[in-house]
């Protein structure tokens, strides 16, 4: 029977994996930058018209839930003024 030799590796210690961390702090944070231009290439952009119906569409729905709540708003108060009276 053949026997296997053990090879022992050690962990670096927490020094040295903090001095490699900090060594490549600035490759890391470059490819990060060139993943993110990368990805924004794959985006596809809404066109100007594109654009300008779906902030419309925005502003209106926004408008239309602050009426709505102001009305809630308003009769609510309106039936608490009611309720403190009798």
């Amino acid at each position: 029977m053949s026997e296997k030799k053990e090879v022992k590796t050690e962990k670096p210690g927490f020094m040295a994996r903090a001095g490699a961390w900090i060594k490549n702090l600035p490759a890391n944070i470059a490819s990060r930058f060139k993943n993110m231009a990368a990805e924004l290439k794959k985006v596809s952009w809404p066109t100007r018209e594109d654009l300008m119906n779906y902030s419309l569409v925005v502003i209106v729905f926004v408008v239309a839930l602050a009426l709505i709540v102001g009305l809630l708003d308003t009769a609510s108060s309106f039936l608490v003024r009611q309720l403190i009276k009798l």
